[in-house]
């Protein structure tokens, strides 16, 4: 006898609940039904049912809905999806959501009959046999290696600094040499011996240029360097 097992059938169709009713009742479950989803899940929470058959196409929630929920919340009980329009994706999205099985109308008292018994017939401990969760990546190389990347900018910031300084008056004396010239070529009389002045300017300013790119070279090339390796060791943790 199957008197203390408890069947929650929804479906919006009358007849089809009747007839699962009717089967089932003869053999001694016991058949509570709902004509939504909600009211299903309503139910669900108010008392314990031992197997779930749902309609897949309901007004408001879904089978696939009720099924999911059903699933999600109590994922030891069955559910039996019943349809009449089956197609791959309902069943695919059925299978994953956990459903015991698919029975397709019309349905006969045999059909049900089965559905119940199988459906039932799963142990308890196969249904509970979830996926273990999968372990999220460790953000730890990647700390080690920001870290990393931070104690080669610190010593590399020094040379940086000193770069700067010493570039930076090379630098003014060009931009204002440059304003100096390009005033003075804006007054005709003073245009020939601006650019004589130019002339006599670059000649002095290019062994200044030419020593301070040798001064800064070795300090912008080991700055490179240190960003450079840096980066690598930074992208070979994250891997």
């Amino acid at each position: 006898m199957n008197a203390s097992r408890k069947v929650l059938v929804v479906d919006d169709d009358p007849a089809v609940r009747k007839s699962i009713d009717r089967v089932l009742t003869g053999k001694g479950y016991a058949v509570i039904t709902a004509e939504t989803g909600e009211e299903a899940l309503r139910k669900l929470n108010e008392e314990k049912y031992d197997l779930v058959y749902t309609d897949i196409r309901m007004p408001g929630m879904s089978g696939l809905e009720v099924a999911e929920q059903v699933k999600a919340r109590k994922p030891w009980t069955p559910v039996v999806i019943i349809t009449g329009y089956g197609t791959d994706a309902a069943q695919a999205r059925a299978k994953a959501a956990g459903v015991s099985s698919f029975v397709h109308k019309p349905l006969s008292p045999a059909m049900i009959e089965d559905s119940a018994r199988d459906a039932l017939a799963v142990p308890t401990a196969q249904v509970l046999a979830l996926p273990a969760p999968v372990e999220a990546p460790r953000a730890e190389p990647a700390v080690r290696g920001s870290a990393l990347l931070n104690i080669l900018l610190f010593f590399a910031a020094p040379f940086i600094g000193l770069a700067y300084i010493v570039a930076l008056p090379f630098v003014g004396l060009g931009v204002m040499a440059v304003l100096a010239t390009r005033a003075a070529l804006k007054i005709d009389k003073v245009r020939a011996v601006a650019v004589t002045l130019k002339n006599i300017a670059m000649v002095f300013a290019a062994p200044v240029f030419g020593l301070a790119y040798v001064v800064l070279f070795p300090f912008i090339g080991l700055a490179s360097l240190l960003w450079l390796a840096g980066r690598a060791v930074a992208a070979r943790t994250k891997d």
